[in-house]
């Protein structure tokens, strides 16, 4: 009990120290406050970007293998140059995987689109969108969210009847006044009606796939309408086969294998040859992602280490000038039997009260910079930030301020009383 309360006394003296000297503790907490704030604003916009960049690849699908020519990841026995002679995923493969393959999928999709398209409808048009070219269950391995309207039937697939899902901004630039949904368009000399509208997803700092401005049309018809690039050197889109996984195969091992002895055995290839396609999983992509924004981070973190330590500096500094000035009163409480612990605490109580008060300043900072309302980076500020600025800040403050605490507490008391 003796010592809790000798503690509670130690805290009660760190505060009446900051308080009697209001000014200095501001210029003091200062520097904390741009140490802590560097460093948390630096992880609160790389966790961001990172958020960003995962959410613009929700467009890959969740627990799928893509059959591609190229890689994600490319290894090391295998020449680069050599993925230049693949030939890319045909028409014909698809309806054989999708025949050979056991239960052990939700569904088989093809998809292969085209940039640089323009839109017309009566006076209005739109450049530059997405035409992309979808088999039935695309919806199966990819979630199609739909503002209005309904997905694909299978008998307007196999028919490759001209209906199309086209992207919030398609509609609002063809049909500026509404009624987008039934409404016609022209697009490769084709004239198109829409079936489904999508929800709008708004600008991105970072986009790498936006449904905004793309187009979803049978793939019977897209096929009409571009030559699918066999080896990828005829400049005509590439198609790519998509097998959505199954809950009961956790790690899509089993599809993977599955998958590659179906492939290999479409194309032939012996038991000794190296296979001419790669299986893509969106996991490749997430720990690229993840060991990129890994590093940023460390290197964010160690640049703004420096306005932190500048911080640590000023705080040391002026715990050295506090003992200083309190040499007699330390004097005076160790002749009256305060213990070294409670000197030392005393101290060091206020170095961590500085450092913790400077760091939540330096907190309430970059929340009000994630306040900040704009569309093309939205800033969160997680939990787990916000509970490592406050450690940082604690153990600063300890850095800071032992070596001061530690002597105060080591004064005689006869010499220190003596103290001018």
């Amino acid at each position: 009990m003796l010592t809790l309360r000798l503690t509670f006394e130690s805290f009660l003296f760190a505060w009446d120290a900051l308080k009697s000297n209001l000014l200095r503790t501001i210029l003091s907490l200062l520097g904390v406050t741009v140490g802590i704030f560097s460093i948390i604003a630096v992880f609160t916009i790389v966790d961001s970007l990172e958020a960003n960049i995962r959410s613009s690849l929700d467009f890959v699908g969740d627990k799928v293998i893509s059959v591609q020519k190229w890689p994600l990841e490319f290894g090391p026995d295998y020449p680069w140059w050599k993925y230049f002679n693949r030939p890319n995923p045909s028409p014909r493969e698809f309806q054989q995987l999708r025949r050979r393959l056991s239960d052990n999928n939700k569904g088989v999709a093809i998809v292969a689109a085209k940039s640089g398209n323009t839109f017309k409808s009566g006076s209005n048009s739109v450049a530059d969108c997405v035409l992309q070219g979808v088999s039935y269950d695309f919806r199966a391995v990819n979630t199609v969210a739909l503002r209005e309207g309904r997905y694909f039937t299978q008998q307007e697939m196999d028919a490759a009847r001209p209906v199309a899902i086209v992207g919030a901004t398609i509609a609002e630039n063809l049909f500026p006044n509404g009624g987008a949904l039934g409404g016609q368009f022209k697009a490769r000399g084709q004239n198109f009606t829409i079936i489904g509208v999508m929800p709008k997803e708004g600008k991105k700092l970072i986009t790498i796939s936006s449904n905004d401005a793309n187009c979803l049309i049978p793939f019977n018809l897209f096929i009409k309408f571009f030559a699918l690039s066999t080896t990828g050197f005829g400049g005509g889109p590439a198609a790519t086969l998509v097998v959505k996984g199954r809950d009961e195969d956790p790690g899509l091992l089993d599809l993977e294998y599955e998958m590659r002895g179906v492939m290999r055995n479409i194309r032939g290839l012996k038991p000794r040859e190296v296979d001419d396609f790669a299986l893509n999983r969106p996991e490749m992509i997430a720990s690229a992602v993840g060991k990129f924004f890994g590093v940023i981070g460390i290197v964010g973190g160690i640049i703004g280490s420096f306005a932190i330590l500048v911080g640590g500096f000023g705080i040391a500094n002026i715990m050295f000038v506090s003992v200083r000035e309190r040499t007699n009163i330390i004097g005076i409480q160790k002749s009256l039997g305060a213990k070294n612990y409670f000197i030392l605490f005393q101290f060091l109580f206020e170095a961590v009260f500085l450092c913790l008060i400077g760091g939540a300043a330096g907190l309430v900072l970059v929340w009000l910079v994630t306040l900040v309302p704009q569309d093309a980076l939205p800033l969160t500020m997680s939990v787990a930030r916000v509970v490592l600025g406050l450690l940082i800040s604690v153990g600063i403050g300890i850095v800071a301020g032992i070596v001061p605490a530690v002597l105060a507490a080591n004064l005689d008391p006869v010499i220190a009383i003596r103290a001018k």
